[in-house]
């Protein structure tokens, strides 16, 4: 499972909005692929579409979707949002992650 901290709640909401998504019906898509500093990173985006190798969650009144192969690399992660003088953004929280980048977007197993 994926979890969902209250702030980034928020965000994902208020963007959804801002991109003519609708939070209570659509989907936050969450994905590992290659590339970043550290080897793996992470890619975040709005969807409308599930297919049948999603699997989905619901945390915090937020709906997600993750490829099956994605999902190994993210069991346990908590999705948060840092709005502070080091840098805005979404965070990801991953415990399955030994090295993480300084800019937090990506890693390594």
């Amino acid at each position: 499972m994926i979890k969902v901290s209250d702030i980034a709640k928020k965000k994902v909401v208020d963007l959804m909005n801002d991109d003519g998504f609708d939070a209570s019906v659509h989907f936050v898509r969450v994905g590992v692929k290659s590339g970043g500093c550290s080897g793996l990173s992470y890619d975040l985006n709005f969807d409308q579409n599930q297919t049948e190798d999603d699997k989905v969650f619901e945390d915090n009144g937020v709906k997600i979707i993750v490829d099956k192969k994605s999902f190994l690399y993210l069991i346990g992660t908590t999705l948060e949002y840092s709005g502070g003088l080091n840098g805005t953004g979404f965070v990801f929280n991953n415990p399955n992650a030994n090295r993480t980048c300084g800019c937090g977007e990506s890693f390594s197993l």
